[in-house]
């Protein structure tokens, strides 16, 4: 109950802050460019931001589809379409598209989440028409020929190797598949290699039809853009787009499970540990109290040069006795759940006492957090947030993001306004929420015959206090 008075509290003071405190914001806060929305009768909805005087532009497609809309048996295939969107389409061949881009000095990319696939371009002002076509092209026209799909499926499988040889990589996989276990979140991006290579041309068209739809893309664009040119190019190119799917689909809902994987293999020389709670969605009241947590307990190298001189009390200590070669802190959203934790890179004969240190962090958030971390943190997490935007292809990552997590985006005064209204009790009563004697999901590889086991660390998930 407190927890709850304590984070509506918070709530409420974030909507009023703004209006309280606008003058106590810097003015390139105040008078950043304004985001121009717009949403076509299809559904499709177009956001831009412009930059007077830039040259260059970024204009890409978001949609709100990735791994997590896929079921165990075409698991794989919002990855399979970002490789085969780039080998022709029925108006251009391959390497007509590709000469078409580097004609323009352009650049044509794309990656898939799990919640998210995105296409997008950068380029110059006078071809951002151009970059539209070619975007539409690629998704909605692409040829998906039987000869290309069977081709990349051994580029696909070398991906995943390469992949597969990054142990930061695999080992969050593995976070979540064990802690959604059974769910869309659980399963990788890249699908099983029995997936890739069985699926076919009518497992992708059905993935298309079914998720590709106007409501659920959203066109965003950054730099030298005009909102009204922009919304006339969407509708001229993005018109025929479907606008309800080919079939139902319902989301598989989010269930942490607590839990671990492990995989030892003693002849590394340093084991990977990724020790997570379940976190908060993006539109939680929880999510910026925990983006202020992920800043408090930090991240620390040895190769950096501050050594023990950090702000972290998790870095001090890590340095202090030499536990680790690095940490980091992560706090991963989704529509409906998260994953917040510690992911660790330390010698075998290091990782019980590594895990106690970070244990003991963890839970001292609930009972410790004094009001100059807090304080610090806020002014870490500001700047962080300012130099995320620092380029137009980021200002149209973050554009697209939001308008598909929140439904509009918000001004860098109020996500400040947001951060302002934190406070040590909301810090501590988010901890209490997500930490305080809660189930963990933890993934390990490597040399772990160390590390403690499941009970030990769920043990120390919170403190005895008389």
């Amino acid at each position: 109950m407190l927890s709850r008075s304590l984070l509506a509290h918070t709530s409420r003071a974030a909507t009023l802050a703004p209006l309280r405190a606008l003058s106590s914001f810097p003015s390139y806060i105040l008078n950043a460019p304004e985001t121009k929305t717009t949403t076509l009768p299809s559904g499709l909805r177009i956001a831009s931001e412009t930059t007077t005087g830039s040259e260059t532009a970024t204009v890409g497609v978001w949609i709100d589809a990735g791994s997590r809309y896929e079921n165990a048996s075409n698991n794989g295939s919002a990855h399979f379409l970002e490789h085969m969107a780039f080998k022709g389409t029925s108006k251009r061949k391959q390497q007509e598209l590709e000469v078409e881009i580097e004609n323009m000095g352009g650049h044509l990319n794309a990656y898939t989440s799990r919640e998210q696939t995105v296409y997008y371009a950068k380029v110059f002002k006078n071809d951002v028409g151009k970059a539209v076509e070619i975007l539409s092209d690629i998704l909605l026209n692409s040829n998906l020929d039987q000869g290309a799909i069977d081709r990349e499926r051994e580029v696909i499988l070398r991906e995943m190797e390469e992949v597969n040889k990054l142990n930061e990589e695999l080992v969050l996989d593995h976070l979540h598949e064990t802690a959604f276990q059974g769910t869309g979140l659980g399963r990788t991006i890249l699908g099983p290699e029995a997936n890739i290579r069985s699926l076919t041309r009518n497992d992708l068209i059905d993935y298309i039809e079914t998720h590709y739809t106007a409501p659920r893309m959203v066109i965003a664009a950054a730099g030298a853009v005009d909102h009204t040119e922009l919304c006339q190019m969407a509708d001229t190119h993005f018109g025929k787009v479907p606008t309800t799917p080919k079939a139902d689909f319902t989301m598989d809902p989010a269930v942490f499970t607590g839990s671990d994987k492990r995989i030892r293999f003693d002849k590394d020389d340093v084991a990977h540990v990724a020790l997570a709670f379940e976190g908060a969605s993006w539109t939680s009241e929880y999510a910026f109290p925990l983006m202020l947590m992920q800043t408090i307990l930090g991240s620390w190298d040895r190769t950096s040069g501050g050594g023990i001189n950090v702000a972290s009390k998790l870095g001090q200590e890590v340095a202090q006795h030499e536990l680790a070669h690095s940490f980091m802190t992560f706090n991963t959203c989704y529509k409906d759940t998260g994953l917040f934790g510690i992911y660790a890179i330390a010698e075998d004969n290091k990782l019980e006492d590594l895990m106690w240190y970070m244990t003991s962090n963890l839970v001292r958030l609930v009972h410790k957090t004094t009001d100059e971390e807090v304080e610090r943190a806020k002014t870490q997490l500001k700047a962080t947030m300012l130099m995320q935007l620092d380029g137009h292809s980021h200002v149209a990552e973050d554009i697209g993001r939001q308008m598909l997590t929140y439904g509009r985006r918000m001004t860098p005064a109020e996500i400040f306004a947001r951060i302002d209204a934190i406070d040590k009790e909301t810090v501590m009563a988010t901890a209490a929420h997500v930490i305080n004697d809660e189930n963990h999901a933890l993934s390990a590889i490597g040399p772990i015959h160390e590390l403690p086991d499941y009970n030990w660390i769920r043990r120390r998930s919170y403190w005895l206090r008389y």
